[in-house]
């Protein structure tokens, strides 16, 4: 860790949400490959940004195109990936960003990390487990990633070689395989954030 830095004082959250009219919040959607998370982030980023206010969508894979492109899959690989978007994500929060994060995100210890990093600095955090049994997320398969995990080709796949420690208490429980569209699962998570005054 470098020690030769000195922290520069920013205008508070509060100070920036009122020059701003908007709050910040993380949204942040875990589940397994194939549960649908982009789809309904796609979706609600969508829907809050009809509302004329500032939202941004952080994929998994689009992260690992840029910012996190050194990283793999190793346990260690997937806790340093979820620790750089968990800084990220603080900081479109405090800018006042509803920050929609679509990420695996496999194990609790790495989800908890990301909502103590909020909490630390009285940024909220909503946690959405969008939930898919494992044979369903197989069945469709729109990338083919557990067909090859199957095969042995991919190593460490989440589901099949490598844990999914499920959340136990999220904020939202999105069952994503009961027939609720997608247009539903994201007015769901946009009506917790109505209730909870967040937007």
């Amino acid at each position: 860790m470098a020690t030769n830095i000195t922290w520069h004082p920013n205008l508070t959250h509060s100070e920036r949400s009122e020059l701003r009219k908007q709050k910040g919040v993380t949204i942040w959607l875990t589940g397994l490959s194939a549960s649908g998370k982009s789809t309904i982030a796609c979706a609600l980023e969508q829907s809050i940004l009809s509302r004329h206010l500032n939202a941004y969508r952080l994929d998994g894979d689009n992260v690992r195109f840029g910012l996190n492109k050194d990283l793999g899959f190793s346990e260690a690989d997937r806790n340093e990936n979820i620790r750089r978007i968990s800084e990220v994500a603080k900081l479109f929060n405090d800018s006042c960003c509803v920050t929609i994060t679509s990420f695996i995100s496999p194990y609790k210890q790495d989800r908890q990390l990301a909502r103590e990093l909020h909490e630390r600095d009285g940024l909220p955090f909503v946690e959405v487990y969008v939930d898919v049994p494992i044979e369903i997320a197989e069945q469709r398969d729109p990338k083919g990633l557990y067909k090859k995990a199957r095969e042995g080709i991919i190593k460490e796949f989440t589901g099949i070689s490598a844990p999914y420690e499920a959340p136990e208490k999220p904020e939202i429980h999105l069952k994503n395989y009961s027939g609720a569209s997608i247009e539903d699962s994201a007015e769901q998570i946009i009506e917790y954030l109505i209730e909870k005054k967040f937007i």
